[in-house]
């Protein structure tokens, strides 16, 4: 994917006492396309979940491995029981192939219509009617451009509300009005897709009726950051890492006193720390010259990684609306990585800070060393590419 970046997010709510989703969702990146399936399992618990779940896999395995999309779409159709009581199939699917040039090939069989918004407005796309082994199957193509949103979405949204709060539950066209706001308000596809699942939630009075869940597709410019923390193992490559820092395309961020004061050193600008803000749970930023962000280290990273952990899990009693809107250095830090990075170069100095050890612990192990994987594993979870240079 050359020119833009191809954001992918997904939110899930469990039926209400269900300890499993019966929604399955499963994105898989090759060298070449983006396949992105989601199946509905008939039902709630655990036999949803394992129905949805062979789903995802088969249209996965076969897709990466290079069989058409036809011939892949025909396996689960063929592949998938008939309920005899409901007369209905046993799982129901979406799926979506984007290949190299941003061409999408969507196959939607009994799940609920796809959002396809471009430039604010729902686009509804051709799509025809093919029979697979008596099921019908409708299938679009569309070339994506800059900007567009496409949203999958559960019959657990539409239903939202059914019997509550709406009497019809949401409605598919109510959804529609509010997927064309949020394109037009949100950037990034997670807070696309958490939005519209909390509002469900909301809707749903905390108790949700059905499995509900929404995959949001959304095409941009690819946006680079470079972090660095830590200062590097041999002081003689403290010139080459702030060198390699400066060069990246995107936002530079600088976690931790040591790493601060290696960077302001190398490009002969004075670290001046901002006094304007003072949180008592979180250090206080400072302002470099050509540095984007610069903060404390270990602590601020381990509150950055608490901070997009609420925002992606909501299962909690937490308001996560205003957990971003901070003026401390973790808020800004999580809101930068949530909605301006699709890319994140982490630039690690191995040197070991005797504060940070637990003797029970092998060095290695330093919980700076922890805090940074465990950011990293989040961020590829929210679909970001990531890499890790330890120096």
């Amino acid at each position: 994917m050359m020119d833009f970046f191809i954001d992918v997010s997904s939110d899930s709510l469990n039926k209400y006492g269900e300890e499993l989703c019966g929604d399955k969702v499963e994105v898989i990146r090759t060298e070449d396309s983006i396949i992105i399936v989601l199946a509905d399992g008939l039902g709630s618990g655990v036999k949803a979940n394992i129905l949805a779940t062979l789903t995802t896999k088969i249209a996965g395995t076969m897709l990466k491995s290079g069989v058409s999309i036809y011939e892949t779409v025909d396996t689960i159709a063929n592949t998938l029981p008939v309920c005899n009581v409901r007369k209905l199939a046993y799982s129901t699917f979406a799926i979506i192939k984007i290949d190299s040039n941003y061409n999408a090939s969507i196959f939607e069989y009994d799940n609920p219509p796809l959002f396809f918004i471009r430039n604010g407005k729902h686009i509804e796309l051709n799509k025809r009617e093919i029979i697979m082994n008596d099921k019908k199957v409708k299938q679009s193509t569309i070339r994506l451009e800059e900007g567009d949103c496409v949203t999958l979405v559960s019959d657990g949204v539409i239903h939202a509300g059914v019997g509550g709060f709406l009497n019809l539950g949401w409605q598919w066209g109510n959804v529609c009005n509010y997927m064309e706001r949020q394109s037009y308000m949100e950037k990034c596809s997670k807070n696309i897709s958490k939005n519209l699942i909390e509002t469900c939630k909301s809707l749903y009075a905390d108790k949700p009726g059905d499995d509900t869940t929404a995959v949001t597709v959304r095409v941009r410019k690819a946006e680079y950051i470079d972090l660095f923390t830590g200062p590097p193992e041999d002081k003689e490559d403290d010139n080459f890492v702030v060198r390699q820092l400066m060069k990246g395309n995107g936002k530079k961020i600088v976690c931790g006193g040591t790493a601060a004061k290696i960077v302001s050193r190398e490009l002969d600008e004075e670290l001046v720390v901002n006094l304007d803000f003072i949180d008592p749970d979180v250090p206080p930023t400072a302002k470099i010259n050509g540095i984007d962000l610069v903060t404390e280290g270990v602590l601020t990273l381990s509150k950055t990684v608490e901070k997009i952990k609420k925002h992606i899990n909501f299962f909690h009693d937490e308001n996560t609306a205003y957990m971003l809107k901070g003026e401390d250095g973790a808020s800004k830090l999580a809101k930068i990585l949530i909605e301006d990075c699709t890319h994140l170069n982490l630039w690690v100095g191995k040197a070991v800070n005797p504060a940070h050890q637990n003797p029970s612990l092998p060095i290695d192990l330093s919980i700076k060393l922890k805090v940074v994987k465990e950011l990293a594993q989040l961020m590829e979870g929210m679909g970001k590419i990531t890499n890790i240079t330890y120096i």
